[in-house]
């Protein structure tokens, strides 16, 4: 199976990792589907993470980091889109759809309004968490 994973979802499965995004993380760990990514995400994810309200509300530190982003490049697999995409209302959102397109995945997983609103995007689900688990 392979599926986008939106940054939020990361966020939420380092914070509360015994909840249902820390699944997917699980999962992800346990080669239960691929992780589709790009570098405009891998990017985003660090920039999230590494904001100051996360790293001192939640205790994130450096190191939590750099283990996620090892585990996304070690059972990820790295595209490059070959277009830039303007078609999610909120336009930092089109990395995920860039990267679901050019990896042909057969999910997106957001707990993104913007990108759940849309239900699907070029014949690939846009899923809630606890719908992505019930599939696989």
């Amino acid at each position: 199976m392979r599926a986008v994973i939106d940054t939020g979802v990361f966020v939420s499965a380092l914070i509360r990792p015994q909840g249902k995004t820390g699944a997917v993380l699980q999962a992800l760990k346990d080669k239960r589907f691929t992780m589709i990514y790009s570098t405009d995400i891998l990017v985003e994810i660090i920039d999230v993470l590494g904001r100051d309200k996360f790293r001192s509300k939640y205790h994130i530190s450096p190191d939590d980091i750099a283990a996620l982003i090892d585990l996304i490049r070690l059972r990820g697999e790295l595209v490059i889109p070959s277009k830039k995409l303007t078609v999610c209302r909120d336009p930092k959102d089109d990395i995920f759809l860039e990267a679901a397109l050019e990896g042909k995945a057969e999910y997106i997983v957001s707990g993104d309004f913007d990108l759940l609103d849309m239900k699907s995007f070029e014949n690939i689900p846009i899923l809630r968490v606890a719908e992505f688990l019930a599939r696989i």
